[in-house]
């Protein structure tokens, strides 16, 4: 009986003793996943970041050349 109850307990340590395994590799797994994910979303913000500065360089030069113009205009009318 001792013998029995041996053999369901080394059982079922060797099932534990798999099971971390596994999920020991697959908590890396998925800390690759995640660390690619993240890596992949960084990626996408620094585009948009990049694009989103670019879009506001290009109002502000066209604000500025407005600006020149209508400072051109009331020079044009305090001359006359």
């Amino acid at each position: 009986m001792k013998k029995l109850v041996f053999l369901f307990v080394a059982a079922a340590a060797m099932t534990f003793a798999a099971c971390d395994g596994k999920k020991t590799e697959n908590a890396a797994e998925v800390a690759a996943d995640s660390a690619k994910a993240a890596v992949e979303a960084v990626a996408d913000s620094a585009a948009a970041v990049d694009s989103a500065a670019a879009k506001v360089a290009e109002v502000a030069d066209s604000a500025a050349a407005k600006v020149e113009e209508a400072a051109a205009k009331v020079e044009e009318a305090v001359k006359k």
